[in-house]
């Protein structure tokens, strides 16, 4: 019985974070970019600092109407927007914060390769709606995002199979059991090769070509409104707590603290995920979308060979040490 509350507890409290941090990356991205840009509207929502921009941003969507096409698939075009966002659910899942057992929702062997796959499961919900929305800017946008997913799909998984190497197992709580200070430095290429095709495999920009507002509208999404098309946002933002959460746990040591500081555990996760989550909006307001040519190129030219020389010095430094 205890052991089932246990289980019980740790779905609600995984269900908790997908319900809350997602929005605090949307309401900390409007804020952000307003002190960036000089945008002086998500100041003031709502008084103090512009709290209610967030409640404002929902009643917004919330009063539109849901409009689907007149020739559009119905089933798949409504299915969408849950394809799209639900995965990283599953994802969160397998995420350790901690390094107590109740830290993780559920700790699989592979949790990895779990992860990764499931991650690109939401893809999918961008596919489903390009194709079932009956337009072609929609059904161009999503052919970008399969095009982008192939690109961006390999180097992600060297990178990350390069820290199962060195930690010689594929369970996330295992490479942080594993996971040395030192590693830093040597999976310095695989981190940024992970986190930049994690960027692209989001669509966030610069990588934002599937959702090209001055080419193709608004791409697989042109065709939704109100809570429909605010799902989609809501899985953009749980995406980014999802790839940050992975990216710390893969290559920043997740709840390890510097010099032995460990006793926080969980809040070194949230922190180190928080300022990744801050580099994320700060290369949105930063960099211009790049085109599809030069997005392409920056995955096949630079990041698998990259991501292939981080598996080989892998291997390298495993036989040295060993």
């Amino acid at each position: 019985m205890n052991g089932a509350l246990d289980v019980a507890l740790r779905l609600v409290a995984v269900f908790l974070v997908f319900l809350v941090f997602p929005l605090v990356v949307g309401q900390t991205e409007h804020k952000v970019m307003a002190h960036m840009q000089g945008r002086l509207g998500p100041m003031y929502a709502g008084g103090f600092h512009g709290w209610a921009q967030l409640v404002a941003d929902g009643v917004k969507f919330a009063q539109k109407e849901d409009v689907v096409p007149a020739q559009a698939d119905r089933r798949v075009f409504q299915l969408a927007p849950a394809v799209a966002l639900l995965p990283y659910l599953l994802v969160l899942l397998v995420i350790p914060i901690g390094p107590s057992e109740g830290a993780v929702g559920q700790a699989l062997d592979a949790g990895v390769f779990f992860a990764l796959a499931v991650m690109g499961v939401g893809v999918l919900g961008s596919l489903m709606a390009g194709w079932a929305s009956a337009n072609k800017f929609s059904l161009l946008g999503g052919l970008r995002t399969a095009a982008q997913l192939l690109a961006y799909e390999l180097p992600m998984l060297l990178a990350a199979a390069s820290v199962a190497m060195a930690a010689g197992t594929v369970s996330l709580p295992g490479i942080l059991y594993a996971f040395h200070w030192w590693w830093l430095p040597w999976q310095l290429i695989g981190a940024v090769v992970f986190f930049v095709a994690g960027l692209a495999e989001l669509q966030r920009p610069p990588f934002d070509m599937p959702v090209a507002d001055s080419e193709i509208i608004f791409g697989a999404y042109t065709e939704y409104t109100g809570l429909r098309f605010a799902l989609f946002l809501l899985a953009e933002y749980a995406g980014i707590v999802v790839l940050c959460g992975l990216t710390t746990v893969l290559f920043l040591g997740g709840w390890h603290g510097p010099w032995g500081a460990d006793g926080l555990g969980w809040v070194w996760t949230l922190l180190k995920a928080a300022i990744l989550a801050f580099v994320v909006i700060w290369l949105r307001v930063t960099y211009p979308r790049l085109r599809e040519d030069q997005l392409q190129k920056l995955s096949w030219t630079l990041l698998v060979p990259l991501s292939l020389a981080q598996i080989a010095l892998t291997g390298i430094v495993k036989v040295v040490i060993s």
